[in-house]
């Protein structure tokens, strides 16, 4: 039973994660294919670049949801059965894999044949569920960080990377936070989205270490080229 159960929260929280609010938003407010200009990506920096700062908004607020949702959608599952004689833990866990499984579906998403964003915004959104704390100290660094650089990519790397941090010390410490206590699960899961969006943004950093980076609010043609962000 516990494993189709985790099947579901997988299929359930990849499906969540494909939905391409970017290309929408991107149709709807800017008339274009978000796909053909800047990085290619569907997540909130390009959408800004085809439909300005409210379309980055609501890009923004769709893709957090994504994953806030895959990972309530998974805790009113394991929630709602009889899992008596399995650990506690499994619940945990259950809640990683399905932001796990968003994340991807984010970045590969069905619907746009395997591709899509870096997965940030929904990684920060499956943590708020998760430990909300981390996910507001690393998505307010990642912000702070790319307003004052111009560069979102670096944000987006120093503010994952922080909320990771945040957890495993919290963790170490035993501490409790908020009434909120930072499960082994959540470290893990910070661990591997700090990871992944550190490979997600590896062109990025190449262009950070020779001075080629795009600024956030450039102007950029229809072509793909080398740009910031998700």
């Amino acid at each position: 039973m516990i494993a189709g159960l985790y099947i579901a929260v997988i299929i359930i929280g990849y499906l969540l994660g494909s939905l391409p609010f970017g290309v929408i938003i991107g149709r709807v407010l800017g008339k274009t294919d978000i796909r053909n200009i800047g990085s290619g990506k569907t997540g909130m920096t390009n959408v800004m670049r085809a439909a300005g700062k409210k379309g980055a908004a609501l890009s923004l607020i769709f893709d957090v949801g994504k994953g806030a949702l895959a990972v309530y959608i998974a805790k009113l599952i394991f929630n709602a059965v009889d899992i008596n004689g399995y650990p506690m833990m499994t619940i945990y866990f259950a809640q990683v894999v399905a932001a796990l499984a968003a994340i991807a579906g984010h970045s590969w998403s069905v619907f746009l044949k395997f591709k899509g964003g870096r997965g940030v915004n929904t990684f920060l959104g499956a943590l708020l569920v998760m430990f909300w704390p981390a996910a507001i100290v690393g998505g307010g660094l990642t912000l702070i960080i790319g307003l004052i650089t111009k560069f979102m990519s670096l944000g987006s790397i120093v503010g994952s990377v922080i909320a990771f941090v945040m957890l495993i010390i919290l963790n170490y410490l035993e501490v409790d936070l908020l009434n909120l206590y930072p499960h082994i699960a959540y470290v893990i899961y910070a661990m591997i989205g700090a990871i992944f969006i550190y490979v997600m943004h590896r062109d990025n950093i190449r262009r950070l270490v020779t001075g080629k980076e795009r600024k956030l609010g450039e102007k950029t043609g229809t072509e793909n080229l080398p740009s910031t962000g998700s």
